[in-house]
């Protein structure tokens, strides 16, 4: 067992959270590997507008999403899933650059601001959603590199030879030591690629305006749900789920009540075809 935790704890000992030095200023991993993982949902964004009217709107939108997917993002873990932390180091709030960005609260900040920017440009909203969706969930999947290089969005304690040990610095040792943790944040990586395979598979057969987007989310918070019951760095409450799990079965219903609608109304719009009327 004790050569098992040797070989684990080698195998990630190269984990940084401190990547390099410019001088004396410290470049983090967490927040290089997030602004590559944000360039590169641009690029694929810009990529799937290619031949519509949105193709142009994409880099655009894309710094207001910045914007409100940063504030989400800081908001939501700060006062959702780190209160107890934070609170105690007040200093802190503002230090992304260390980690703590919550994906559910990105989209929800990057939801407000593209409406915003839609409704301001009188553009569909849906549309626009619909063909950023595979972008995002791809970005997302990037993005978890970060949380393994920095530590943080960690599993519990396997109790067995295997699993990730993290090393002295990061807030997974601070919290469990030398102990195998189930790879939590690996495993979410790894659901947002496989959804954003099914989001291109679904792009193709469009059932009506926002059910690509809808879909995104629905799968997007499925996994997240699931995956939480090995997380090891947030608080449980009612039924003894996290957060973010109350976050992700709010955001299922809310999804699938608007699918039912959004559904309902291109039905109830739809124009009949001569054959159906005359029948």
């Amino acid at each position: 067992m004790q050569r098992e935790l040797v070989l684990l704890t080698e195998k990630v000992k190269n984990m940084r959270v401190i990547l390099f030095y410019i001088g004396s200023y410290p470049v983090h991993s967490y927040g290089l590997i997030v602004a590559i993982a944000i360039l590169l949902g641009i690029s694929l964004g810009y990529y799937l507008a290619k031949g519509t009217s949105y193709q142009k709107h994409v880099l655009d939108v894309a710094f207001f999403l910045i914007i409100g997917a940063i504030v989400g993002a800081r908001f939501w873990e700060v006062f959702f899933f780190q209160w107890g932390y934070y609170s105690q180091h007040l200093t802190h709030i503002f230090s992304i650059w260390e980690g703590g960005l919550s994906i559910q609260g990105g989209l929800a900040g990057g939801f407000v601001a593209g409406a915003i920017y839609t409704w301001r440009h009188k553009l569909n909203f849906w549309e626009m959603a619909d063909i950023l969706s595979p972008a995002i969930i791809f970005g997302q999947g990037v993005g978890r590199i970060a949380c393994l290089l920095n530590g943080d969005a960690f599993g519990t304690p396997t109790n067995a030879g295997w699993g990730l040990v993290y090393p002295p610095g990061t807030m997974a040792y601070d919290t469990y030591g030398s102990q195998p943790l189930y790879p939590a944040e690996v495993w979410e990586g790894q659901w947002d690629f496989v959804v954003f395979g099914l989001l291109l598979m679904l792009k193709s057969r469009p059932r009506f305006r926002g059910f690509l987007f809808l879909s995104y989310n629905i799968f997007y918070s499925f996994g997240r749900f699931m995956l939480e019951f090995l997380r090891g760095d947030t608080p449980r409450f009612i039924f003894h789920w996290t957060a973010a799990q109350i976050t992700s079965m709010t955001l299922i219903v809310v999804c699938l009540a608007a699918m039912a609608f959004l559904y309902y109304k291109n039905n109830k719009f739809q124009p009949r075809n001569h054959a159906e009327t005359l029948s």
